[in-house]
């Protein structure tokens, strides 16, 4: 796949920290995001849409969930894979956000093995 962008969204500075380098490690360029209003801000300003975006379920301002629906909502980010990552465990929850639109889910805490076998699974990643 040609592009190499991620976008990742997590109110935490230590995850979206760790993420971001794990997502460097595969071959990512990442930029990141707070909560989900601010990743749409990012999406907007961009004329490179991510291939990937991770994204956290519980945030500030716009949580995941909220996110995935307005992403998919528009046509423009169809392509755009997104993982949930996330120490939520309810499956309530993971039904939830495959059902609006999210593509996988990775609980936290994780291994980059773990990482690197979802985008795989995703299209993404090269075993």
């Amino acid at each position: 796949m040609a592009n190499r962008q991620a976008l990742v969204i997590d109110d935490s500075r230590a995850m979206r920290l760790i993420l971001g380098d794990l997502l460097n490690q595969l071959g990512y360029e990442t930029h990141e995001a707070g909560d989900g209003q601010q990743a749409i801000s990012l999406l907007e300003g961009d004329a490179d849409i991510p291939s990937l975006a991770l994204v956290d379920w519980n945030m500030p301002v716009m949580n995941g969930l909220d996110f995935i629906k307005a992403v998919r909502g528009q046509n423009c980010y169809t392509d755009m894979k997104l993982l949930v990552v996330t120490s939520e465990a309810e499956v309530g929850h993971m039904v939830e956000a495959l059902t609006a639109g999210a593509d996988e889910y990775l609980m936290k805490p994780f291994s980059s093995e773990a990482l690197a076998s979802k985008l795989e699974m995703l299209g993404l990643q090269h075993a």
